[in-house]
């Protein structure tokens, strides 16, 4: 997708589907089905894998078919159901990211902040930007710009998060 070759690569992966489709385990149905944006298919095969397993790579996928599908608010109650068990970076964040399209900022924000505290050197990027995002929609610019600028001594890197520290000092 990123070099120019999404349709070539859903033509694959459909092939791959109707060849071995008797051989993957409905994890791998659904998560193809997701990359072939057929959503419908995904969710109804990553619903019975969930059924099977808790694991995380099922929940996560499962929960971005709901957002695919524009049911953030389904897709936001499969992840806070799965953080009552058991806590993780991804999930904390993929919830913030639901929370906010639901324009639900402060919980939101809290999401993000509870992943943050797992300390997740994968996700802590990620997890600060969010959080940085959800203090500008809850309107708390300073908060927002104190959070920016330790983000930047941390990733100096980041072109995207320079563009919106510079918006950031406007507000």
């Amino acid at each position: 997708e990123k070099h120019g070759y999404e349709e070539a690569g859903i033509g694959y992966l459909k092939k791959l589907l109707e060849e071995q489709s008797d051989k993957m385990s409905l994890y791998d149905k659904g998560r193809i089905s997701y990359y072939c944006k057929d959503y419908e298919s995904a969710r109804n095969n990553l619903e019975e894998a969930r059924l099977d397993s808790k694991d995380v790579t099922i929940i996560i996928m499962l929960g971005k078919t709901y957002e695919a599908l524009g049911d953030s608010n389904y897709a936001a109650s499969i992840y806070a159901g799965y953080l009552k068990e058991t806590e993780n970076a991804v999930i904390y964040n993929r919830l913030g990211v639901c929370r906010l399209e639901l324009e639900d900022y402060q919980s939101a924000l809290e999401a993000f902040q509870a992943g943050i505290k797992l300390n997740d050197t994968t996700m802590m990027q990620t997890l600060s930007y969010n959080e940085i995002v959800a203090y500008e929609y809850l309107q708390q610019y300073n908060q927002a710009i104190v959070s920016m600028e330790a983000y930047l001594k941390k990733y100096p890197d980041d072109e995207k998060a320079l563009r919106e520290y510079e918006f950031l000092k406007t507000r």
